[in-house]
């Protein structure tokens, strides 16, 4: 299945950059910033997801197995604040857009989710530590979940922007994606027989933060490898005009 989705993909590419009218316009998703974007994308989604797989798990393992023995109803009680966070650093969010742009607000908050992921590596032994990790994380994917989809806006044009806001979202998704299967390969690697049942290790618990602060931290490098000032992009009635010469356009622009 893999194999046969590598080869509709490269069909649709080829298709896609022969169209006149394309659904993706390849080349603008090809230029450094869209594409360095798009690629920061999957590894930030990967750091983000990573906590929700592993923490519930490792909250409801009981304690005689090594976990925290935790009920569904207490493990969610407990992961509930990293929500708020995430709602309380909106704002922050708007005002870093404002001032510091797309790029360097995508960058701080890949690497407050590395950090929550570092603090996560030396506290898993109760409850409320793993509560303070989670909050770091959530407080960093609150600051730079608006950024992505702005950076992409500042470099493409308008008559562009849903579709590619759409594949830096897919991007996003493959990234979520990748971090269930990584975590599970993880997981079911590195495990102890208590009972009769395979359980995963405390380290193995602790390897799972440890990737999830490297995957976001590569995100944050990526980032900060995005040029930085993006073309602005045209608005629509910029793309409704009629084309004019080049020197007109070169008045235009000094005028």
């Amino acid at each position: 299945m893999i194999a046969g989705g590598v080869v509709v993909l490269l069909l649709w590419g080829w298709y896609e950059k022969r169209h006149d009218d394309p659904l993706v316009d390849l080349r603008t998703m090809g230029k450094r910033p869209v594409l360095l974007t798009n690629i920061a994308a999957v590894l930030i989604g990967f750091g983000m997801m990573a906590q929700s797989i592993v923490v519930p798990q490792l909250l409801e393992l009981p304690e005689a197995l090594g976990g925290l023995g935790q009920t569904i109803l207490q493990a969610g009680l407990w992961l509930a604040p990293g929500g708020l966070m995430m709602m309380l650093f909106s704002p922050v969010s708007a005002k870093l857009l404002t001032r510091l742009g797309g790029r360097i607000t995508l960058a701080t908050g890949a690497f407050v989710l590395s950090a929550g992921y570092v603090v996560a590596v030396f506290m898993t032994n109760a409850p409320w530590q793993l509560l303070v990790a989670s909050c770091i994380v959530c407080a960093g994917v609150g600051i730079g979940y608006a950024a992505m989809p702005t950076l992409i806006l500042t470099n493409v044009p308008a008559a562009e922007a849903a579709s590619s806001v759409s594949v830096n979202t897919l991007m996003r998704s493959i990234g979520t994606t990748v971090a269930g299967a990584v975590m599970a390969v993880v997981l079911t690697s590195r495990t102890v027989a208590i009972g009769g049942a395979e359980i995963p290790t405390h380290g193995a618990f602790r390897l799972c933060f440890v990737i999830g602060a490297a995957a976001a931290a590569a995100g944050a490098v990526v980032v900060l490898l995005i040029p930085r000032r993006g073309r602005t992009p045209q608005s629509p009635v910029e793309d409704a005009r009629p084309a004019v010469s080049d020197e007109l356009a070169v008045a235009a622009i000094a005028e």
